[in-house]
């Protein structure tokens, strides 16, 4: 009987062991935009580089697994959805976290359709980009950056104080269409700003270009874009204005619900990383301007709250 217990206890032991390794080698799959700098940039024939690319290393590292990173593609259109983009990467097992989620009560809710397609990602095929995949529901790690909107001056309007939205009065501004700053600098008191905004197409005209060339005064845009501008054209003529719009969103990561314990792992590791500072050195040695979490740690209404300022 002892002998049996003995060889019976061997073999817990050694199963254990066995799946402990397999975990180990198991690699933490994320997937990240491919054209987001400063936050992750995949280009070919350089390495990878941004802040998200240096928090998945270390997590990884934390977590004893191997990393393997799927980029994709992000599509720049009225159609496009990255909330979909995020839920039929994970649904479809390319990745088991997507990097760099803004997290709002918006794009957390389960999708209102069954399928969606896949953005572009390395290595699909073209059988990849015809089908739709089932969907999942969506559940959010803790926030691990703030991304605030900016007001960004252009070289004739560089020594204007902005300290609020209403300090833009009087200036030429550019916005692209249909973004959220287009939203909040056209509700503005009642529409007071609207004959002073010039609109551009994203994705096809350079909204910081126009800005730097002093064709318009000022706009307003997420930080990270203006940091990743002011790192490729060190020389511009744009300028921050230190002013940071009230309601912005924090980003973290995004998994499927069923998915939990991987998202608690992830959680433990990220208030390891904040706590001794890592997280905001990821940020300096990027070129982000880094900014710690804020409340609320999920944005509710997004547009309701903008509408009602």
């Amino acid at each position: 009987m002892r002998s049996r217990l003995a060889a019976w206890s061997v073999a817990v032991i050694l199963a254990a062991a066995a799946t402990v390794a397999r975990a180990a080698d198991d690699p933490l799959k994320i997937c990240l935009d491919e054209d987001r700098p400063p936050l992750s940039v995949h280009q070919r024939g350089k390495p990878d580089a941004g802040f998200d690319v240096l928090l998945a290393q270390a997590i990884a590292e934390r977590m004893g697994r191997p990393l393997k990173i799927q980029w994709f593609e992000s599509r720049l259109d009225e159609d496009s959805s990255p909330q979909l983009e995020a839920n039929a990467l994970l649904s479809d097992g390319r990745c088991s976290l997507v990097g760099g989620y803004a997290l709002t009560r918006d794009s957390l809710v389960v999708p209102g359709m069954k399928t969606a397609r896949l953005p572009d990602f390395t290595g699909a095929t073209r059988d990849d980009r015809r089908r739709r995949v089932a969907l999942g529901v969506l559940a959010p790690s803790q926030p691990y950056v703030y991304s605030p909107m900016t007001v960004v001056l252009g070289p004739k309007a560089r020594d204007r104080k902005i300290g609020d939205i209403g300090d833009l009065a009087g200036l030429r501004l550019v916005i692209e269409s249909g973004s959220l700053g287009d939203a909040i600098l056209m509700t503005y008191d009642k529409g007071r700003l609207i004959d002073s905004i010039t609109h551009l197409v994203p994705g096809r005209d350079d909204l910081l270009g126009t800005l730097s060339r002093g064709d318009h005064d000022a706009t307003l845009i997420d930080l990270a874009r203006f940091d990743a501008h002011r790192a490729a054209h060190p020389d511009t003529a744009i300028t921050a204005s230190g002013y940071y719009y009230p309601i912005g969103a924090n980003r973290g990561y995004v998994g499927l619900a069923s998915d939990g314990a991987l998202i608690e792992a992830v959680n433990k590791v990220l208030t390891e990383l904040g706590t001794e500072g890592k997280i905001a050195e990821f940020g300096k040695q990027a070129g982000l301007t880094y900014l710690p979490p804020r409340e609320p740690a999920i944005l509710g209404d997004v547009w309701m709250k903008i509408i009602q300022r």
